[in-house]
């Protein structure tokens, strides 16, 4: 089966589908100069993505869909493994690609099943004593938390938590007052699932490397929404995903490890490809070495198929812009953002206003109704959004990518409306 029956195929089996879509057909040729606000440009983006029309999705932030050429490769590399029987091991062309997506070197990359995976390698492996200290925020996901809070239950280590600012240097000042002789890392999100706050990491790591404190990042909702450079913000660990802003295949995701520090960072889990050698012949049997890259993270049996998925998303990325979708991803976040401020005071704001502390998420609470309660409303108009319970934050969040129209937010704009 081709490419081209394949989706047509997919598109028969699910008549929902068929309306409205066209099969993938899009080129960078197709991107005009003015794409951040040509709509016309954008439906045809839209139509890349088997989003059915009677439903709004507004929850970028938990889950990226993934276009049509991203599950083509993931299909046509599974047939074709399984036509041959190859092998799933370590894919270094998909590990270069992502590597040269997010500004960093392949030897610096390791891939991971999510951000929680890369969060537990990092605070597993950092060489803590009982008492050492780690920063983190109000604002931290179970996934981004529960590491910290594990290595702290075994080994001792304690949790020092800040309240983020209104303002990027407003964060950093918090992040100071907090650290100690005892403050050995920096644990904190790129951008928190809770708010959307982007907070500035290249200040933060330069401020933990005047210190000597290690610096790391969740960054699970970096990658595909801002145009990354990890050797520009110059932190010492990067965790992510590709399942959500890069619209990757689901169970894909990275850890950065910026060379200087790899030595640092002790494995706890290895395999086949962490290695550099061992020998069970010996006396006494041992591993000879690690292998001299971030690979050493990553081992054992892999899924090729997820791997070329990862390509095709990365591919998407580039025929649109890097730039382009940050740009467009911004746009529409503004222009929600000042619709909802439009409607009165009895929307609350919470993203911060500072335009460097924002991107794609939107969050806010509603004086005279509870979330659980504006949740059921979207439910029933079939508006998939996201509440936030977490930590008390206890606000609605709006989360937008690139196939998300301007009529939709309009849509949603006037569910607001009603509310109020």
């Amino acid at each position: 089966m081709n490419r081209q029956q394949f989706l047509k195929n997919a598109l028969l089996a699910y008549p929902a589908l068929a309306s409205g879509f066209t099969l993938p057909n899009l080129h960078a040729s197709q991107v005009p100069e003015d794409a951040i606000n040509n709509e016309s440009f954008w439906k045809l983006v839209r139509s890349q993505f088997p989003l059915t029309r009677d439903i709004t999705y507004l929850n970028n932030g938990t889950m990226g869909v993934s276009p049509y050429s991203v599950i083509d490769a993931v299909y046509q590399k599974s047939v074709s493994i399984n036509s041959k029987g190859q092998y799933g091991g370590g894919d270094y062309e998909a590990m270069a690609a992502l590597a040269k997506f997010v500004g960093a070197d392949s030897d610096e990359i390791a891939f991971t099943h999510n951000v929680t995976e890369g969060n537990n390698i990092v605070a597993q492996g950092l060489p803590f004593q009982r008492g050492d200290e780690v920063i983190m925020t109000t604002h931290e996901h179970v996934g981004g938390a529960l590491p910290w809070l594990n290595r702290a239950k075994h080994d001792g280590i304690i949790i020092k938590v800040i309240n983020l600012g209104a303002t990027g240097a407003d964060t950093i000042a918090n992040i100071e007052k907090a650290i100690t002789k005892r403050t050995k890392a920096f644990a904190l999100p790129h951008i928190p699932c809770t708010i959307g706050q982007v907070l500035p990491a290249k200040e933060i790591a330069a401020l933990a490397k005047s210190k000597g404190i290690y610096s790391f990042f969740d960054g699970a909702h970096g990658p595909g929404m801002l145009n990354l450079n990890l050797h520009e913000i110059d932190c010492d660990f990067y965790s992510s995903c590709c399942h959500k802003w890069m619209l990757g295949p689901k169970g894909t995701g990275f850890l950065f490890i910026k060379k200087e520090k790899l030595e640092v960072l002790k494995p706890i889990m290895v395999g086949a490809y962490s290695d550099s050698g061992w020998d069970m012949l010996s006396n006494p049997p041992k591993i000879t070495g690690y292998s001299p890259s971030a690979h050493r993270f990553y081992y054992g049996t892999q899924s090729a198929e997820l791997y070329e998925g990862i390509q095709a998303a990365i591919m998407f990325h580039e025929t649109i812009g890097k730039q382009v979708i940050e740009d467009r991803i911004k746009y529409l976040t503004s222009y929600l953002r000042n619709k909802l401020k439009a409607l009165g005071e009895n929307v609350e704001m919470v993203t911060p206003e500072e335009p460097a502390s924002r991107a794609a998420v939107t969050a806010f609470r509603l004086k005279n109704m509870t979330m659980q309660k504006f949740q059921e409303s979207a439910n029933l108009e079939n508006f998939t959004i996201r509440t936030v319970p977490e930590n008390n934050v206890n606000c609605i969040r709006i989360s937008t990518h690139v196939y998300n129209q301007i009529s939709e937010i309009d849509r949603f704009v006037d569910l607001v409306r009603k509310s109020v």
